[in-house]
């Protein structure tokens, strides 16, 4: 089972120095990969009344493609994931161009981890119907997986029409590990055509279990070897006691994750030292 970190975008502020520090640290204790959330647009709560947010405008977030082309300059083995990038709000072919350049200039330590989003305030300013997300993000996933396996490309679709274009140069993983976030019946059939692996936000092992035995039987359905497929799972320290955790990350090896990381955010935290003491215990205990 693979160790990592959840990026504390929220609460790490803007000092590249304090970042690079950060990410070479826990690099340097041997976590094995960074994992990162996305938003490109915060909006005001009051301007949006029908809306629940989780993050406002107020809410920071580094834009993952280029923090991770950061990161992997000063960094050796650190494998990066987006945890998750809203693809339905990007546009796929330049999608495809970044995370390759990426993969490229990481040497293929990137896991593409996508799903649906669900700030429509978000995703409408930005100009895409929210609406027709799910349609779109099937599109958008069979026009990256054919960049980043071809040197020309023809595509024709309903959202999208690409007549022998290419990008270059390909990333070294072709094509791109696609992982996902949610898990509703759509999301679990499009894991099973498309992904990698599932990437679980802070959950219950025992309440999840079924779920991930429903996903299992789809991909052996799907002549798919469910033993090959990945499971990301995370631990949230505002969430989840310490004296818990050796328990739950046992539960989470019984079931089959593949990869286990700890989010240091929204537990108080006043400064970067208090994350890394956290982080050095988990590892520890993981171990």
């Amino acid at each position: 089972m693979k160790v990592g970190v959840i990026f504390p975008q929220l609460e790490i502020g803007t000092d590249p120095v304090v970042i690079r520090d950060y990410a070479q640290t826990i690099e340097g204790m041997g976590y094995d990969f960074l994992l990162a959330y996305e938003h490109t647009l915060g909006a005001d709560p009051d301007a949006y009344p029908s809306q629940g947010f989780v993050y406002t405008y107020e809410s920071m977030f580094h834009e993952p493609f280029v923090l991770f082309a950061y990161l992997a300059a000063v960094t050796q083995s650190l494998e990066f994931a987006t945890g998750i990038l809203i693809l339905p709000q990007r546009n796929a072919p330049l999608v495809a161009k970044q995370a390759a350049s990426l993969d490229v200039l990481a040497q293929g330590r990137l896991r593409l981890g996508i799903g649906v989003g669900w700030n429509r305030a978000e995703m409408e300013n930005l100009g895409y119907d929210f609406s027709t997300r799910g349609k779109r993000v099937d599109e958008q996933l069979e026009v990256m997986r054919a960049l980043w396996t071809k040197p020309l490309v023809n595509f024709e679709g309903e959202y999208h029409t690409l007549r022998e274009v290419g990008i270059n140069p390909l990333p070294v993983q072709r094509p791109i590990p696609l992982w996902f976030g949610g898990g509703a019946e759509p999301v679990l059939r499009r894991m099973v055509k498309y992904g990698a692996g599932w990437m679980v936000n802070t959950a219950d092992p025992e309440a999840f279990k079924s779920s991930w035995d429903q996903l299992r039987g789809y991909l052996a359905e799907a002549d798919r070897n469910p033993d090959s497929f990945g499971l990301d799972v995370r631990i949230s320290v505002a969430r989840q006691p310490v004296a818990t955790w050796e328990k739950v990350i046992e539960q989470w090896r019984e079931i089959g994750a593949t990869h286990i990381g700890i989010n240091t955010m929204g537990a108080g935290f006043t400064s970067i030292d208090e994350h890394i003491n956290v982080i050095r215990a988990f590892k520890e205990m993981v171990e």
